[in-house]
């Protein structure tokens, strides 16, 4: 199995950095980029109402990319060309060992304090695509799932394999109305088989690209308040 080349990138929000964090937050990012991208966005999230909250920001690990010609970059799985004759393939393998990177990240936090149940999993674009693939699968239940501007990977196998401990879990999902990268149809596909089996989903769209703006953030913030709220 690879494993990732950089330690996750932490950050404690929302109290003192000594404290013992109440909560976590660990965010995937999407292709080519590293546990870098969404600090700023960490940062910009108040959750001071919640307590310390820790963000936990992994870089993916460095694999060839079929789609660009094989370069290097930081990938979470390969991607391959669109097919024109049948469906999508999808680099399942590579998903499989990434999902078991994710879950090892959600066991490390509970080693750590923070339970299943108090952390959220985040992810944009391909980490998207592995928040929905690892958080759906998780033998333990999360506070929640943030999937930005992706879909869902291994669509056909996701209701066989979802677990019972995260059946019903809430999820947060966004897209860019104007993306042109994962376009809104994928999105909206990965949110209509969601609600089919059963899951909560809080869909917002936004007049955006593949990116996130601001109005995201603030529902997004809004999200983590109430699946973070002390019960």
């Amino acid at each position: 199995m690879r494993q990732t080349t950089l330690e996750p990138i932490e950050l404690i929000t929302g109290g003192d950095a000594a404290a013992q964090p109440v909560a976590s937050v660990i965010v995937l990012h999407g292709l080519g980029a590293d546990g870098r991208d969404f600090v700023p966005i960490a940062q910009e999230l108040d959750l001071s109402a919640i307590g310390p909250v820790r963000f936990v920001l992994p870089s993916a690990p460095v694999r060839p990319v079929t789609l660009n010609g094989g370069y290097q970059m930081r990938a979470w799985y390969d991607i391959y060309p669109p097919s024109r004759t049948g469906p999508r393939r999808e680099d399942e393998a590579g998903l499989r060992e990434s999902q078991a990177i994710v879950q090892q990240l959600i066991d490390r936090e509970a080693g750590r304090g923070v339970p299943a149940q108090r952390t959220v999993l985040m992810g944009f674009s391909q980490g998207c695509a592995m928040t929905l693939l690892a958080g759906l699968r998780a033998p333990r239940r999360l506070a929640g799932l943030v999937a930005l501007s992706g879909y869902l990977p291994l669509s056909t196998q996701t209701g066989a394999e979802i677990s019972d401990a995260n059946r019903g879990v809430p999820v947060f999902m966004a897209h860019g109305r104007h993306d042109d990268v994962v376009i809104v149809e994928r999105g909206e596909a990965a949110r209509d088989a969601l609600c089919a089996l059963g899951y909560p989903v809080d869909w917002r769209s936004y007049p955006m690209a593949h990116e996130v703006c601001l109005d995201e953030v603030a529902d997004l913030h809004a999200f983590l308040l109430r699946v973070l709220a002390p019960h």
